[in-house]
């Protein structure tokens, strides 16, 4: 059923609950693989630059940061790969997500009180009214 899914992952704990839920769907499903998507948006990508002075140095802080989900994910015997895109995050996942043939998308919900959601929308509402595939939003 969900053999082909998606994480939209940012390193926050609702994204690792997310990483926990789909593990669980996965491994109860024969062949299963999970695509970890990982956005880096201009934010990041200036701060990134002011606190570390080398491209190395981005690049290996980049890649601790979905260290976690992926320990996890291959402790729990998970087939996974993961991608990273620069840009807005709820324009690349939708735009990857709906690319791609997945089954499932996940993404973690960042619990926005109503005001900021009605003002800014969250990534996980923009993502849940644009993908094309099943969206499950953790809390």
């Amino acid at each position: 059923m969900f053999k082909n899914i998606m994480l939209a992952y940012d390193g926050s704990e609702h994204a690792f609950r997310a990483a926990e839920k789909v593990a669980s769907l996965a491994k109860n499903m024969e062949e299963s693989e999970i695509t970890i998507v990982y956005v880096i948006d201009s934010a990041a990508s200036k701060g990134d630059v002011l606190h570390y002075p080398s491209k190395e140095l981005i690049q290996e802080t980049r890649k601790r940061r979905l260290k976690k989900v992926e320990d996890f994910l291959e402790q729990q015997g998970i087939i996974y790969k993961h991608e990273i895109l620069y840009g807005e995050a709820p324009e690349k996942i939708v735009r990857y997500a709906n690319s791609h043939d997945f089954d499932l998308v996940a993404v973690g919900s960042r619990g926005l009180n109503a005001l900021q959601e009605m003002v800014l929308g969250s990534v996980s509402h923009k993502v849940a009214k644009r993908v094309k595939a099943p969206v499950m939003i953790i809390k």
